[in-house]
């Protein structure tokens, strides 16, 4: 990921982690038992929801699905 990436992208960054954590919350998992679900280290899961990475397609399929959600849901982010 590079590291000047337009301020457009971060901000979408941290608003798609933060409702992957807001959709965890609300599904009653905690980081762990997600993570048990998808196969996703707990490391990486926080990143992810810090927005200090972007996921990875095959990541958002098994997040979604462990969530019972679909990918679109998790990407509908403010514009």
């Amino acid at each position: 990921m590079p590291r000047d990436s337009p301020n457009w992208i971060t901000e979408r960054r941290r608003d798609l982690g933060e409702r992957i954590g807001d959709l965890r919350a609300a599904a009653h998992h905690t980081q762990e038992t997600l993570c048990a679900a998808t196969g996703i280290s707990r490391s990486h899961l926080q990143r992810i929801e810090a927005g200090q990475t972007d996921p990875r397609y095959g990541e958002l399929l098994l997040i979604a699905a462990a969530l019972d959600q679909t990918i679109s849901v998790l990407v509908d982010l403010p514009e």
